[in-house]
């Protein structure tokens, strides 16, 4: 494990003052230089992110023509007494996202007779829309649909529903397709700029903007308050890990003040009951964004990991029934108590697997095993990619074939996920066995680039960058294996991945308590681009460990274990208590240790203590500095003011077209400890057209003189991603080309008889979208801030707890 130190960047005097308004009782340092390492260092912007009422947020229909449309429909929907269903997702965002969209919409259409929702089964089921479903709907009078938090690409099941006479309304925040589909609204914040503060809406944020739009159109027929939603739209914000800027962290500090207010009533009085009793199961009381990543999300994940169907999660997060909620709830505890043990066995069976890995000369780690459960593999996925430091896929290959049989689709893929058999064919028509699985990616390495590389490998696939579900032929898992870790090899060169864990400021056991506690939450919400703070106490020990296994609300040991502990320094007489999720007390090492922990405030224990992340003997304690200047700004600089490189200098030249391609430069110079220099200018780009044109003239070319071409030659002569590339390639071969490989080269050759212009047409036109985004890309890298790369090189994630 490589520990990262961010170096010390001192604010001035009159920023220290201003954050200490903030935190009167504090000397406010810490805070301080926190904020200004992280790039707030103008009064504005700092009460903008600390003050939620001076945040001026979005309103909902800056999303333009498309919820205009969608507004409009439902207005139509209720002016004639239509039946609306909401189709939602099993997962904490898809689940909040239904909830919103019930309460929302239920002040509109009378719930249970116009309106209603359904959530797919996550063990038998796809993510989004499926036409056995759209069956169902239809025979019940159905014509409208509104999904949230899923459907942007199921395109072929959007047009199914309108051949039975059911509209689409979709509401999502995942991948979009290359068109727009043929719905009749899509509101997805993909569509807006990147800089836009929707931008980072996750699926329950999405839901909420439409149910505002509704409010402001028809004032005078709600007769709940708006704000009654925020709660679960800071649970569903937070639990989906979506970047907390802009509208996202508005509505999440507005949401968490919500949660709170309501548990602190009796529960008889609380709106929302069946949310206090899940927290009063898990020992929190809703102040803290820790109490939904930790506490209500991993809960609300559980039930469909562990039960399939999550349908009545709603029902806990929505109904005012106080004896019914509990009850929920206490199914919902129990379900994650045996998530927490199911996750436990597969990770010990993984380790297992692991030891006969050889880690030195593998760059992916793929595993596979018949007895493993679907619902928690992503889980431990992102445990063995923390400890290792590699992007992990973990498959399952139980009862494979029997699903695809019945006509249901893989149980694990991506929201933004389509099938991919129509590139693959090395998948044969016929049912075949195929493995399920998740993948989770670390170390910045874009995770869904990589295994979509491998589109032509797999059945189905989508997620986002750090997390993803697959279903591939298990026949094909030893070639995907090969494949993807040779793709990441070139990726990086020569890199070692290395798990590696980053401290924020340097404390003492003196420093630690309510003071320091105080300070560190006025960077609450965190998320991605401000992770929550970690502190590094160096020449420590601890005392008083012991572990145990955790209990269920029955009282009944489940095989997850904690270790406590106290922590002392030489600055201070006096103990300070610690927890260490997932390990035993002989795992703590023995005399002065260094470490590297969160501050935490336990409601149940009341009393403050940190929670360690990772600890080392203080002798064999080797710490890097990253520099705040470890990323330099040369981009389109001037020749004659071009600053002279060093040794200590890795310049990148070539503008990227994407993160993963970033992060590997970043990873290259963490590695050699090398400060990076972003020097490209702006792009010239070729028209997508002219490219396409080239490759022709190319392919005839090599067809007429029989000479090959190696792939780096075609990249570097049309200056196209690898890619875009493959479907260049693809298009030429319904052009009458044929493509073969020879050692490492290519050989193309000209067979007019085999055109296929009906299918021609459509790959030309997905190469010419691919270069597009491609261009679009290029131009938002030569644009993007600094402070904006560093914190998407630096992003990094920790598994669900709790």
């Amino acid at each position: 494990m490589q520990w990262i130190l961010t170096a010390t960047e001192q604010p001035p005097e009159w920023f220290i003052q201003a954050v200490k308004q903030y935190v009167p009782k504090s000397k406010g340092i810490y805070a301080a230089q926190l904020l200004w390492q992280r790039g707030i260092k103008e009064e504005s912007q700092l009460a903008a992110f600390i003050n939620y009422q001076t945040y001026q947020p979005s309103d909902p229909f800056e999303f333009g023509q498309e919820i205009q449309l969608a507004v409009t429909r439902l207005k139509q929907a209720r002016v004639t007494g239509e039946k609306i269903a909401i189709w939602g997702d099993f997962d904490a965002d898809g689940i909040t996202s239904t909830a919103v969209l019930w309460d929302g919409l239920g002040q509109f259409f009378q719930q249970h007779q116009q309106l209603d929702y359904y959530i797919p089964n996550r063990l038998k089921e796809s993510h989004g829309l499926n036409e056995s479903g759209i069956d169902n709907l239809a025979k019940q009078g159905f014509t409208l649909i509104v999904t949230c938090d899923t459907g942007s690409t199921n395109i072929e099941e959007i047009i199914y529903a309108q051949k039975l006479g059911i509209d689409v309304i979709v509401t999502d925040h995942h991948t979009l397709p290359t068109e727009r589909p043929p719905v009749t609204a899509i509101i997805n914040p993909r569509y807006l700029p990147k800089e836009h503060p929707l931008f980072h809406l996750s699926g329950v944020g999405v839901a909420y903007k439409l149910i505002e739009a509704l409010y402001q159109t028809f004032p005078d027929i709600p007769k709940n308050p708006l704000e009654d939603l925020l709660d679960l739209v800071a649970v569903g914000l937070i639990a989906d890990l979506v970047q907390l800027s802009g509208d996202c962290r508005y509505l999440a500090q507005l949401g968490i003040q919500r949660l709170q207010a309501d548990f602190q009533q009796p529960p008889a009085a609380r709106r929302r009951p069946g949310v206090g009793r899940l927290l009063e199961l898990c020992q929190r009381s809703g102040d803290r964004p820790t109490d939904i990543s930790f506490g209500l999300g991993p809960r609300i994940n559980a039930v469909s990991r562990i039960q399939g169907d999550a349908g009545f999660c709603v029902e806990l997060l929505t109904s005012r029934d106080i004896n019914r909620c509990h009850q929920l709830a206490e199914v919902t505890e129990l379900a994650n108590t045996r998530r927490k043990s199911l996750q436990k066995d597969v990770q010990a069976q993984v380790t297992q697997k692991l030891a006969h890995l050889d880690l030195s000369t593998t760059s992916v780690i793929v595993l596979e095993d018949p007895q493993w459960p679907v619902g928690v593999l992503g889980l431990v996925a992102g445990q063995i990619a923390q400890e290792t430091g590699r992007p992990t896929i973990l498959l399952s290959t139980e009862g494979v074939g029997d699903e695809e049989e019945r006509g249901i689709g893989a149980g694990s893929r991506g929201k933004g996920e389509e099938s991919l058999s129509k590139f693959s064919p090395l998948l044969p028509c016929s049912p075949a066995p195929l493995a399920r699985g998740s993948a989770r990616s670390v170390n910045s390495v874009d995770l869904y680039q990589l295994v979509k590389h491998q589109a032509h490998l797999l059945h189905r696939f989508g997620g986002h960058p750090f997390a993803a579900g697959l279903s591939l032929l298990a026949e094909n898992i030893p070639l995907f294996t090969q494949a993807i870790n040779q793709q990441l090899k070139q990726t990086l060169g020569s890199i070692n991945l290395i798990p590696t864990v980053q401290a924020d400021i340097t404390v003492t056991v003196a420093d630690l308590g309510k003071e320091l506690f105080l300070e560190l939450k006025l960077l609450e919400p965190c998320g991605m681009g401000n992770p929550v703070p970690k502190l590094l106490i160096q020449n420590c020990w601890f005392e008083n460990a012991w572990h145990r296994n955790q209990q269920d609300s029955q009282g009944k040991k489940v095989q997850y274990i904690k270790t406590e502990f106290d922590i002392r320094d030489n600055s201070s007489k006096n103990p300070f208590p610690g927890i260490w999720w997932g390990h035993y007390k002989d795992e703590l090492p023995v005399g002065r240790c260094d470490c590297i922990a969160e501050l935490d405030y336990n409601t149940f224990k009341k009393r403050y203590e940190i929670r360690l992340i990772s600890v080392r003997p203080s002798e064999d304690a080797e710490l890097k500095t990253q520099h705040t200047t470890q990323i330099l700004d040369w981009r389109n600089l001037p020749t004659p003011h071009t600053p002279h490189p060093t040794t200590h200098t890795l310049i990148l030249t070539e503008c990227p077209s994407n993160w993963n391609d970033l992060r590997a430069w970043w990873q290259k110079s963490l590695y050699n400890q090398q400060q990076l220099a972003l020097a490209w200018n702006k792009p010239q780009h070729q028209a997508p057209q002219e490219i396409w044109l080239t490759l022709v003239g190319i392919a005839k070319y090599l067809s007429r003189t029989n000479q090959l071409a190696t792939r780096t030659q075609l990249l570097e002569k049309l200056r196209i991603s690898d890619q875009s590339l493959f479907l260049g390639i693809k298009a030429l071969k319904y052009w009458g080309f044929t493509v073969r490989r020879q050692d490492r080269s290519l050989e193309i050759t000209w067979n007019p008889g085999s055109v296929s212009e009906s299918k021609a047409d459509a790959a030309v036109a997905e190469f010419l979208a691919a270069i597009r985004e491609e261009q679009f890309q290029q131009m938002y890298f030569y644009e993007v801030p600094l402070f904006t790369v560093m914190a998407m090189v630096n992003t990094g994630f920790l598994g669900e707890r709790g």
